[in-house]
């Protein structure tokens, strides 16, 4: 597309708004796959994970004993670690598997020692038998500290094998000839270790400084909220602006409120923001917005954040440090992003509706399709909103990251699907609010957390196993 002028901008988009926008354009893709405006700056995208891989198994043949003999065990050792190698290299992990087997327990304390030496950051065991050493080295290995997947395919476990550590945190047990499980496990792993590599922006307050957050031990680096103010001040009215508006408008299926101006300040506030990531080499950003910006003339970054949400750079609202970590998690564990909402109580329907005024519209995953959206006014009548409709009928996850005690976290988790849209106005709110109809829940007026977030596709399980390799709590609801 070539780049827009400000006459090109008027003459194409008609008079201001309301031009392209209601003569049914099909719409392009905001926040691209592939957007070469906006990409994660900091130590957690350029971090190569360190997993530490072995096999483990009897020395000489299986016998009568299981898997028994009629198992082709070099077969199976040879598939296996070829997956894992290929997987590991999708993900961009450095995945080294021992250049010995595990024939004994004094091999596993062996390896493990090495592993510590080394840091890595995650455990992966091939168990190809069920005797002997076999799974007490499993047992070493979950004592380690370390993070551990063991892929136990199906021949190599009894329950009685599993059962001691079916609720062990800090490891996952993948049972099964389903390859995909321990391929989960190893984005597990990644996720874990980007997540402590990582930084992020904190845009609140006055001070400067650098903390690490308790048990994940992701970075924040603090900055005084006036930093965003002085950075949208020095922004210019752009070619580069002009045509990410005319983008925004194009795609919209109708405009409500909001100017031409309005959408060109949104979009301003996304350049400001870029700029401070690149400056502060951050791979996320969150603000006290409405307390940063509520009182000036400033465009609040409800279009900013939704375009990084959807371009893969996790962008939390209102300097919610938990909410940070949600979208982090979201992003790397299901290559979409989430909506982070206040949550409302529906009582006549039993239903969950989240509220806010940043919402992404990639919900399929950043190389999908955007959903349908419009632009609106913000619920606080100024500036510029996306409001994304979310499709009735969608599955949905919910999750929420709380962090009451940083060291020992918990994390909400339900599923559900979309009932509808709610229209604001005439209802009050925020302007993007979707109703959840949630799986089991029976009292929506005690739902736990707060700008917990929504996100396409049913991933309670998955949630879960997180939880327990990361020693994180999980609160099933």
């Amino acid at each position: 597309m070539s780049l827009y002028n400000r006459r090109n901008f008027i003459r194409t988009t008609g008079a201001g708004l309301f031009g392209t926008a209601l003569l049914g354009a099909k719409p392009l893709l905001s926040g691209l796959p592939g957007d070469t405006t906006l990409k994660p700056c900091g130590p957690g995208a350029k971090y190569v994970p360190r997993i530490m891989a072995a096999v483990v198994r009897r020395k000489g043949d299986y016998g009568m004993r299981w898997p028994g003999a009629i198992y082709d065990g070099e077969a199976a050792r040879n598939n296996y670690t070829q997956l894992a190698l290929d997987e590991a290299g999708k993900l961009g992990a450095d995945l080294r598997f021992s250049k010995t087997l595990i024939h004994s327990l004094e091999d596993a304390d062996a390896w493990l020692a090495e592993a510590k030496k080394k840091e890595a950051d995650g455990l992966f065991i091939l168990l190809l038998d069920r005797q002997e050493h076999s799974w007490p080295s499993v047992v070493k290995a979950a004592d380690s500290g370390l993070p551990t997947v063991v892929f136990s395919p199906l021949g190599s476990a009894f329950t009685t094998n599993t059962a001691e550590l079916a609720h062990r945190s800090g490891i996952c047990l993948c049972c099964t000839d389903d390859f995909g499980q321990a391929a989960w496990g190893l984005r597990m792993l990644k996720t874990m270790a980007r997540l402590r590599e990582m930084r992020f922006v904190v845009l609140e307050g006055s001070e400067k400084k650098e903390e690490r957050l308790a048990h994940f031990g992701t970075r924040l680096r603090w900055l005084p909220a006036a930093d965003f103010i002085r950075e949208y001040r020095k922004v210019k009215d752009t070619d580069e602006i002009q045509q990410m508006t005319a983008e925004y408008i194009r795609n919209a299926t109708r405009v409500t409120g909001a100017t031409e101006q309005d959408v060109v300040n949104g979009v301003k506030s996304f350049v400001a923001a870029r700029n401070i990531l690149e400056r502060e080499e951050a791979d996320g950003i969150t603000m006290d917005c409405l307390g940063a910006l509520g009182k000036t003339d400033i465009s609040l970054p409800c279009i900013s954040w939704a375009r990084m949400n959807d371009c893969g750079v996790p962008a939390a609202c209102e300097a919610d440090l938990g909410a940070c970590l949600t979208h982090a998690l979201v992003q790397f564990l299901f290559d979409r992003p989430g909506f982070q909402q206040d949550p409302v109580p529906e009582t006549a329907r039993c239903l969950l509706i989240g509220s806010h005024c940043s919402c992404p519209t990639h919900l399929r995953g950043f190389d999908q399709p955007a959903e349908p959206f419009y632009i609106s006014h913000h619920h606080g009548m100024r500036d510029a909103v996306p409001r994304t409709m979310w499709q009735p009928g969608e599955r949905v996850t919910v999750a929420d990251v709380l962090l009451e005690d940083p060291a020992a976290p918990k994390m909400v988790i339900s599923a559900g699907e979309v009932v509808d849209n709610i229209a604001v106005p005439p209802a009050g709110g925020c302007v993007v609010a979707v109703s959840l109809k949630i799986d089991g829940l029976t009292e929506p007026l005690d739902y736990p957390g707060f700008h917990q977030l929504f996100f396409y596709g049913d991933f309670k399980q998955q949630l879960k196993d997180y939880c327990r390799l990361a020693r994180v709590e999980p609160i099933v609801v």
